[in-house]
């Protein structure tokens, strides 16, 4: 991302229209803490000591499990696609561990974006209450394009919810589900020419007459 600021006025703009986004009976069970400025570097801080410790590192989990335990085919080949098609367009080789490990930190970096979003859910509520969140999510990506911003959708935070949760404020009785960098794609990076690859609908859809 490009370091340049998003008007907070933009950042309300495109969290309104993605509230549009349907739940079960109205139930809304997102809840958003946007984090700019020096909130933003602080929590960045913190992540990245956290993660480069390994001692630290492993005493940090993820609360549910956002991938399967078992990993199996088609899933693993496409997962493992990406990661060497990204990998490949950095020039890090399999065996290159340290520019790994420094590849998934910039996670904690929020890709050098101006605007940090964490999304959190009261733990109270249900699965279908998660399928819902998977829309506004999208509806807030959806929104950024419009105003012609860009977004990263991360798990990676997960593991250190806790870290989190502290830094934003958010109560006991909010669940971390994910964190999003949002801000202007930088044109030059090499990585933002990545072009995923997704399955023909003929592959996952059956028509029945």
């Amino acid at each position: 991302f490009l370091p340049t600021p998003v008007p907070r006025a933009t950042i309300e703009r495109i969290l309104a229209v993605a509230s549009r986004a349907p739940s079960g009976t109205n139930t809304q069970p997102w809840k958003v803490y946007v984090l700019t400025g020096e909130r933003l570097v602080s929590l960045s801080k913190k992540l990245v000591a956290a993660y480069d410790d390994p001692e630290e590192s492993a005493r940090h989990s993820e609360e549910y499990p956002y991938y399967p335990t078992e990993w199996v085919s088609p899933y693993i080949d496409r997962r493992r696609k990406v990661g060497w098609d990204l990998y490949g367009l950095l020039g890090i080789g399999k065996t290159d561990k340290a520019r790994m490990h420094a590849q998934h930190r910039r996670n904690y970096e929020f890709f050098g974006a101006p605007v940090g979003l964490m999304f959190t859910i009261d733990r109270i509520l249900r699965q279908g209450s998660w399928l819902d969140y998977g829309m506004f999510i999208e509806g807030v990506m959806v929104a950024a394009r419009a105003h012609g911003l860009d977004t990263c959708p991360q798990a990676a935070f997960t593991p250190f919810h806790r870290i989190v949760t502290e830094a934003i404020g958010a109560p006991a009785s909010e669940q971390l589900v994910c964190g999003m960098s949002l801000g202007w794609a930088d044109a030059s990076a090499i990585e933002n020419t990545l072009v995923t690859e997704r399955e023909p609908v003929t592959g996952f859809a059956r028509f029945l007459d």
